[in-house]
């Protein structure tokens, strides 16, 4: 699943800066589509353990219809 939204990534960045309202540009830029990059930023900006945040990305692809 990793990179699995780089094709799609002009797109998604924009959905994620909305998601996640804490991501400064700079580290939204640093995913540049890689998912577990992506948990990596919410664990420290939102303070969730590893397997929350796997959660909410996942969740948040399957309703964004991100494949």
């Amino acid at each position: 699943m990793e990179d699995m939204f780089k094709g799609q990534w002009k797109q998604v960045k924009g959905h994620i800066q909305m998601q996640w309202g804490k991501l400064t540009d700079d580290e939204v830029d640093q995913i540049n589509g890689n998912k577990d990059i992506l948990v990596g930023k919410i664990q420290e900006k939102y303070g969730y353990t590893k397997e929350k945040a796997q959660l909410e990305v996942d969740s948040w692809i399957r309703e964004s219809n991100f494949r």
